[in-house]
């Protein structure tokens, strides 16, 4: 068998495939099920300082790709501070794994949460989702996120309204430690031809994530391995151990998996990391850090 740890800012994750933000890691007893999934570590929905209000019908396939609507936690933030972090956090301390906790939006919502969520988080994720080219909320945020804790702080980076390696330019330079690349594509829209309503609610925009963002999503990685030396969370379509290596051959140090966790449940962590470590054994590799940036000129990938 190869080696599938990997350290990453001082976190031992015992292999490269974790969870990303979504439905698919809602709750505490979601997480718990992704730990026991085979999980490298974990990584909770995003909140923000009120719940998200999610327009229904919420989730819909679509050729190639999946459709939400889904926003930030539509659970309070008392209740992942009361309950859920905790079920969360103790699921990932029996199995010697770190807890990431992402927060958005604002500065000013940062600025309220970090410090709320210090007892149970490794890392913490702040989602960029919504902003565009302007990357003075970015580094609004993560001034707010640096100034109130003492933990490895990552930027996810949407693939839409970003020029990515300026952007993570200015992460790198505002302090980020990390960047989560990418985020769902958006809006997009979808109709149900038999009843000639959107499938989505609302105003029938969701969010497109799944196998059709993945060529998306890899460039962007692959662009920002070249520009800043920081570790790369890869997120986007990825469904199998195929997919995972090619992001870490991108620049990725771990991967997340939101979709394929939604649509096959929580034991496509351990499915994803258990293929990944049959390519490696196939090809001759001893640990999964001897490919990464493999796909980059000069292996400019992160190795710390």
């Amino acid at each position: 068998m190869a080696d599938l740890r990997v350290e990453m800012l001082g976190l031992h994750f015992r292999n490269p495939v974790i969870p990303s933000a979504g439905p698919n890691v809602r709750d505490g007893l979601r997480l718990q099920e992704a730990a026991e999934g085979g999980a490298g570590g974990l990584l909770a929905k995003t909140i923000s300082v009120d719940p998200a209000p999610v327009p229904m019908p919420h989730m819909a396939t679509v050729r190639g790709g999946f459709l939400n609507t889904e926003l930030w936690s539509e659970l309070p933030p008392e209740r992942w501070l009361s309950r859920e972090y905790d079920l969360a956090k103790r699921a990932a301390d029996s199995l010697g794994i770190p807890l990431i906790v992402s927060l958005g939006y604002s500065g000013t919502e940062i600025a309220q949460l970090a410090p709320k969520v210090c007892p149970w988080a490794d890392a913490i994720e702040l989602s960029t989702h919504y902003l565009g080219e302007d990357p003075r909320p970015m580094i609004e945020a993560i001034d707010a996120a640096k100034s109130a804790v003492d933990v490895p702080i990552f930027v996810k980076m949407s693939p839409l309204g970003r020029e990515m390696k300026a952007a993570a330019q200015a992460a790198a330079e505002a302090g980020a430690d990390g960047i989560s690349a990418t985020n769902s594509f958006g809006p997009a829209f979808g109709v149900d031809v038999e009843t000639g309503y959107p499938l989505m609610g609302g105003k029938g925009y969701g969010w497109l994530s799944g196998p059709a963002l993945q060529p998306l999503s890899l460039r962007c990685v692959y662009d920002i391995a070249q520009t800043v030396d920081l570790p790369i969370i890869g997120v986007g379509g990825i469904n199998n151990g195929k997919d995972a290596i090619a992001f870490i051959m991108a620049g990725a140090t771990l991967v997340g998996v939101c979709t394929a966790a939604i649509m096959r449940g929580p034991s496509v962590y351990g499915k994803i990391a258990a293929e990944i470590d049959t390519w490696l054994n196939d090809h001759g590799y001893e640990n999964v850090n001897q490919i990464r940036g493999a796909a980059l000129p000069a292996q400019e990938a992160y190795h710390g």
